[in-house]
């Protein structure tokens, strides 16, 4: 009896570890096909991410190559039904890769950028971090006209230098913290609505913080625009003034009528 017993074990011991080596393999193959998958995936996947996620408020048309390199056409939307879009007039590029930081991104769109630019996004539990090296960027100020009420009705031109310094965006459990400081010079902008060209340029300043503060002040002109906000959460609280020259009111007063509540020669702006 107790050798019959000795010679079971010492046969099923064999079938037990062949089938050890085909279970690996298994489990090899699956990750090797998970893995090909992600490097080879294509780069309208991203396209379908980044618009799911920005409310179809920014998408990535005509998306070419793969996630981790490719290209697309820029297009701001006013959202979800928008009949407004607008678009950059060079092709976006990008190249991204991951690291034991998180991913490292590259970006260059050759109309509004010297240079690429360089971000790393780095997952969190409970959220995220999106990391933008400094580095100065200029865009043309139709392309808000996409976003729908009220820059569609608007209608700006002109310029926006873009510059940031340590700045950072975190979101943790929904709520978005800023660091660092980022600013926007609106450089010799005009409208639709005035027949006075340019109306001014002027400065928006976004300082980071608990809460991060933002602020908008004239450098120069007859449009005459200040405020200043708080973010609240993920929410903007922002109270300002827009208003003209004595000698430009007449030339100013339908863009007046649109920024904000007309109170005699100024117009007050309120958002959140």
């Amino acid at each position: 009896m107790h050798h019959g017993a000795d010679r079971t074990m010492t046969a099923a011991s064999p079938s037990s570890s062949q089938r050890t080596p085909w279970a690996w393999a298994m489990l090899g193959a699956l990750v090797g096909l998970i893995g090909g998958t992600l490097w080879f995936a294509p780069a309208q996947w991203l396209a379908n991410l980044v618009s799911t996620q920005s409310g179809t408020r920014v998408l990535l048309g005509d998306a070419r190559g793969s996630v981790w390199r490719g290209s697309a056409q820029l297009i701001l939307s006013g959202g979800v039904g928008s009949l407004s879009s607008s678009r950059l007039p060079d092709r976006l590029e990008w190249t991204m890769r991951p690291s034991w930081r998180g991913l490292e991104l590259s970006v260059h769109a050759p109309c509004c950028m010297p240079s690429p630019w360089q971000l790393q996004l780095a997952p969190r539990w409970g959220g995220a971090t999106l990391r933008m090296a400094d580095h100065p960027t200029q865009w043309p100020a139709d392309l808000l006209m996409g976003l729908g009420t009220p820059w569609n009705t608007v209608q700006a031109q002109g310029t926006l230098m873009v510059s940031t310094r340590g700045f950072s965006l975190e979101w943790i459990d929904g709520r978005l913290m800023v660091a660092g400081s980022a600013q926007v010079d609106a450089q010799h902008i005009s409208s639709r609505l005035s027949t006075l060209r340019p109306m001014g340029s002027y400065r928006l300043a976004l300082e980071g913080g608990s809460p991060a503060v933002l602020r908008l002040s004239t450098l120069d002109g007859s449009l005459q625009l200040s405020g200043s906000g708080q973010w609240v959460g993920s929410r903007l609280r922002f109270e300002g003034e827009a208003s003209a020259a004595p000698d430009r009111l007449d030339a100013l007063s339908n863009l007046l009528n649109i920024l904000g509540r007309r109170d005699g020669a100024r117009s007050i702006i309120k958002v959140g």
